[in-house]
């Protein structure tokens, strides 16, 4: 009996590692390949991709003070047809029922007691695109925030009123863009900026110095990049567990 036993208190070590080779994710690392990680972004959380003005540098307030403050805010956006075309698109979803179709203050809502806001007016056109960014970032006053129409669109809503203002010499169509129900390009496609949208991960061991970035199979094919060999981790944390115990058992005998 002690000669069968002999092997299983050998080999005791490696069924009980006391949790040392569990499996495990890094924070926001993708799960099997993919490029969809564990958890998504915190909410307002600033994109890799960077953004206009952050909530820790520019409250969500609706305050004029707050709105002034984003007044010299450039936009980075030149007013071409494309530019424009989706500004209108936003434009008609979210602005219309208010302003209007030519941005004249007689939306359909206006038959409800809403006031009319004209946004063609002189005072209107002296402000800069970077105010009327923060006023739809904000809102203010019987405005609410249009925070749902994310920076780079913003910067389209922006064109497209100033065509409408003509102030940027544009000259764009109005009215709605199809009829009911329509969906496909006429509606808002997936966020960018959300924070369900996975965030990129790097795995620590890719940043040591002289270290081969890694990608999978798998998000490679997402990315259209070429696959590079992953190193087995799995094997070499087992390998590297089983020497630590054998060693542990030859220095108890």
């Amino acid at each position: 009996m002690l000669l069968l036993a002999a092997p299983l208190l050998l080999t005791a070590c490696e069924w009980f590692t006391d949790f040392k080779r569990q499996p495990s994710l890094w924070t926001w690392e993708p799960v099997k390949d993919s490029l969809t990680p564990s958890r998504g972004n915190p909410q307002f959380s600033v994109p890799t991709t960077g953004t206009a003005v952050a909530g820790f540098q520019v409250s969500y307030g609706a305050f004029p003070a707050t709105i002034d403050s984003m007044s010299n805010l450039r936009n980075p956006t030149p007013a071409t047809d494309s530019s424009l075309a989706n500004g209108r698109k936003y434009f008609t979803i979210n602005c219309v029922p208010c302003h209007g179709d030519r941005a004249m203050g007689d939306g359909p809502a206006t038959r409800y007691g809403m006031p009319g806001i004209n946004l063609t007016t002189d005072m209107t056109k002296s402000r800069t695109d970077g105010y009327i960014f923060g006023m739809i970032r904000n809102g203010r006053g019987l405005m609410p925030p249009y925070n749902r129409i994310e920076e780079m669109d913003r910067w389209d809503v922006v064109n497209y009123v100033r065509a409408l203002q003509g102030v940027n010499g544009k000259t764009v169509q109005v009215g709605a863009l199809a009829p009911p129900g329509v969906t496909g390009d006429k509606v808002p496609g997936p966020t960018v900026l959300g924070p369900q949208r996975p965030a990129p991960f790097s795995p620590p061991r890719t940043l040591l110095p002289g270290a081969q970035s890694e990608t999978s199979p798998a998000a490679a094919a997402q990315q259209g990049l070429q696959p590079t060999t992953q190193p087995d981790t799995t094997r070499s944390k087992a390998d590297s567990a089983k020497a630590r115990d054998t060693a542990r058992v030859r220095s108890t005998r």
